[in-house]
């Protein structure tokens, strides 16, 4: 199969071809790999083959299903929290990497992409633990942006964007719990679609991960295929914190109807006070504009949320959450603190600070959020935001300078700094400097609303730069709709990155 030939296809086409016999699934198979072989080195997206597993699933010949509508399409899975039984998780890290971290049984979202008939055949590269917006980790070094590989895809999804938007796969895993889908397909010209709180499995071994903050999904080029995806692995599972109703339809079939008119409120303007570059502010307004030329209400308008607080209050549970996962992973594998980057443990070291009755405070706030959204979507269907504050930064631009390295090594060593540096208001800061190229997307893992990016804007550097929309508790099939509506009538399958 013809590279040109592989690419023009999206995951559902692929298996039409499959279903039909124009191809095998192990031509489509080594087609991916082709790609894989020819794009890879200089994108580093792919961390991890899996050849055995991949050769293995491309040997069956199962006839087509409703239940499997990926029959034999290639596929690949983030290196996080998309656990593969048998098969190394690295988590981004030296520590899992080195002790070759081996999960007993699969993730459950894992058995329902596998469920749905991919052959999975490697694993994308993901900062460590997840914890950044860009995938740059020490462990197996930065994820390259195919439209320019001097700059990030994003991140923590930033190996599977790469992959997907150079062409090595049609789709590709990807989960978020700040904005890790929807910040590396702004990057990457993808369509992003995050599901709300619990309406994609996350356990049996981290169900409602971070109070459900955290949802896994895809990345796509194509709207059909987000869609057909979530009809696979959507739905309740023992344990879950909730069981969310269905919709009345498919999300596959939803897509096919055109929403009605939609009022959507527009927020420009960075929650955290710090100027937005122009490219994002176009990016928005292009969409409002196209919006607006669809027949839908646009007007400025966002809920009455604190936009520093909230970022604080990510950042809290954020901290704490990379001091247990370092404190896991030091004891399930014995490592030292050098197995951990110098910028995770400085986190984690602030995040062993926070007070019980702080962290719940953080905690208690997010119903605040919650309620204030539900008021603004009394009014408004979605709101439209920037994905990002600026087109995507440079490899190594939103690293930690040497100098504030040098001072961090030594505080480290001494347990009460961390209370010392809470104190000091290093949570603020921390907020302003590490969501500065951020500050959209973390609303909706903390309200548990479902939210998407559309890759509706090229800068005048040549690279994507999406719009979000947010929209209310169950919402999903109501943004695939309006996503269907606006790829139809600003159409972005065809446009590629020149490799």
């Amino acid at each position: 199969m013809k590279h040109s030939e592989y690419v023009a296809c999206d995951a559902l086409g692929l298996a039409e071809l499959i279903a039909a016999k124009d191809i095998t699934p192990a031509e489509a198979l080594a087609a991916a790999r082709a790609r894989y072989q020819a794009v890879d080195p200089a994108l580093n997206a792919v961390i991890r083959r899996m050849d055995a597993v991949a050769d293995a699933a491309a040997e069956q010949d199962a006839p087509p299903s409703p239940d499997a509508p990926f029959s034999g399409v290639p596929f690949l899975i983030k290196d996080l929290f998309q656990d593969y039984a048998g098969e190394p998780s690295s988590y981004g890290n030296k520590a899992l990497r080195d002790a070759k971290f081996t999960p007993a049984r699969h993730a459950e979202v894992t058995r329902r992409f596998i469920a749905s008939g991919v052959t999975i055949f490697g694993k994308t590269n993901t900062p460590e633990f997840g914890i950044k917006g860009v995938t740059e980790p020490e462990a197996f070094g930065a994820t390259r942006n195919p439209w320019n590989r001097e700059h990030t895809p994003g991140g923590s999804s930033g190996g599977s964007a790469a992959a997907v938007a150079a062409g090595i796969v049609p789709m590709a895993g990807a989960n978020d719990g700040g904005g890790s889908i929807r910040i590396p397909a702004a990057c990457c010209g993808l369509f992003g679609l995050k599901p709300g709180r619990a309406r994609v499995p996350g356990g049996p071994e981290r169900s409602d991960l971070m109070h459900g903050a955290s949802v896994d999904h895809v990345l796509t080029r194509s709207v059909r295929d987000s869609a057909a995806m979530l009809d696979c692995i959507a739905g309740y599972e023992p344990g879950a914190i909730a069981r969310l109703a269905s919709p009345p339809t498919s999300y596959l079939e939803a897509i096919a109807t055109p929403p009605g008119t939609l009022r959507i409120g527009v927020l420009a303007d960075s929650p955290l006070d710090i100027p937005l570059h122009p490219e994002a502010r176009a990016a928005v307004e292009r969409t409002g504009q196209l919006l607006e030329s669809l027949g839908h209400r646009v007007e400025y308008a966002a809920p009455a949320i604190d936009g520093l607080q909230l970022a604080q209050d990510f950042l809290s549970m954020w901290f704490v959450y990379a001091a247990h996962a370092i404190d896991t992973v030091r004891a399930e594998t014995g490592a030292g603190v050098d197995a951990f980057e110098l910028d995770t443990r400085a986190i984690a070291h602030v995040g062993r600070a926070l007070g019980a009755t702080e962290y719940l405070s953080a905690f208690n706030r997010w119903q605040d959020y919650r309620h204030a959204l539900a008021v603004f979507h009394a009014d408004y269907d979605f709101l439209l935001t920037p994905t990002l504050a600026g087109p995507p930064p440079r490899i190594g631009e939103t690293a930690t300078p040497a100098w504030q390295r040098r001072l961090l090594r030594p505080l480290l060593r001494v347990p009460a700094s961390g209370r010392a540096l809470i104190k000091s208001g290093i949570v603020e800061q921390l907020a302003r400097e590490n969501l500065k190229h951020v500050p959209f997307t973390q609303l909706a893992n903390l309200t548990g609303t479902p939210a998407m990016s559309v890759p509706l804007h090229m800068t005048d550097a040549g690279l994507p730069l999406g719009s979000q929309l947010v929209g209310a508790p169950g919402s999903e099939a109501d943004l695939l709709q309006l996503a269907a509506q606006l790829e139809n009538a600003a159409p972005w399958f065809d446009r590629l990155p020149d490799l």
